[in-house]
């Protein structure tokens, strides 16, 4: 981790904000989660450990990802378990969540009494990672040492936590981009096979498509998956007509 200063915090802004970008440059979302956590126990002074985790809105389940140590799936865990703790606050109220000493803590009992029973972590920051209409996310930072976090390092986690936000937006529209691409190529190598087989045109091809889907409530993209693989050549076989 690098230590802060008042001289040297804008030096260390700069340099986190262009390691998250540059993670951009990767198409693995986990490789850019990972280096997100990775990047956290790197900037922010005083974090031991780092996670992210992730909370579905509909599902009410949680998710820890990119974690720099088991000992945060475990807390992940216990938080989930108990139905409270700092990273679900941080997450469901879009707040930033500083713990100084847990055994000083007032909030959540639970977790904290099974935090120090379970684990040698003593103090944590957690910040709002991001929320859609369904997730809601949170990046986390722990350390074996009481007062861990100052306020410096708390303003460095903040806006590297927005940035890691940014960062994670335009991987998902990223993910989503391509795979609507990969989409839209399967159902035109489907079309294809279609109005070869048939000999119309890729209008009615498309139509023949459509009208399949909803007779048996199949995603379209789904039937043409299964049509292309069906038309694969098989053990050097020529694939079917």
């Amino acid at each position: 981790m690098i230590e802060g200063s008042n001289t040297g915090i804008h030096l260390t802004i700069a340099n986190l904000v262009r390691d998250m970008h540059d993670s951009l440059k990767s198409s693995d979302l986990d490789a850019i989660l990972t280096s997100i956590t990775a990047g956290a126990v790197e900037y922010v002074d005083g974090a031991q450990y780092a996670g992210i985790i992730l909370v579905d809105k509909r599902k009410k389940t949680t998710e820890s990802v990119a974690v720099t140590d088991p000992v945060v799936e475990l807390l992940d865990g216990i938080q989930t378990r108990v139905g409270e703790g700092p990273c679900l606050e941080a997450a469901w109220e879009h707040d930033t969540v500083r713990l100084n000493n847990f055994a000083d803590e007032p909030r959540w009992p639970a977790f904290v009494a099974e935090t120090l029973a379970r684990t040698s972590v003593v103090s944590s920051l957690s910040f709002e990672l991001h929320s859609s209409d369904s997730t809601l996310g949170a990046l986390n930072l722990f350390s074996e040492r009481e007062n861990a976090f100052s306020a410096e390092a708390e303003e460095v986690g903040r806006v590297y936590a927005t940035h890691a936000a940014l960062v994670l937006q335009r991987a998902r529209e990223k993910e989503h981009f391509n795979s609507a691409l990969a989409s839209r190529d399967v159902i035109g190598q489907a079309k294809g096979i279609i109005m070869e087989r048939f000999d119309i045109d890729s209008i009615a091809a498309f139509e023949l498509m459509r009208r399949l889907s909803q007779d048996t409530n199949t995603p379209v993209v789904e039937l043409a998956r299964q049509l292309v693989r069906r038309d694969q050549p098989r053990d050097g076989q020529p694939g079917k007509n």
